[in-house]
């Protein structure tokens, strides 16, 4: 069983990560000024979403905080 969730975990995991870095690809073209116009308040709102989603998603594989949770 844990060798099925394991298998499972690498493919769907490596998937969307690959997925993540194509769509972070895209949006990079965005930069492109001949195509776009943008302010560095915008980018840095951006960026400071995204920031905050990963540093979210991050926290949860946190090992040692999931543990110091639950402390008796």
């Amino acid at each position: 069983m844990a060798n099925i969730r394991r298998d499972r975990f690498l493919k769907i995991a490596s998937n969307r990560t690959n997925k993540i870095i194509d769509d972070i690809r895209l949006l990079s073209n965005c930069s492109n000024t001949n195509n776009y116009e943008y302010t560095e308040e915008e980018v840095e709102k951006m960026f400071g979403a995204i920031s905050a989603a990963l540093d979210e998603a991050k926290s949860k594989f946190d090992f040692r905080s999931s543990k110091e949770r639950f402390k008796f």
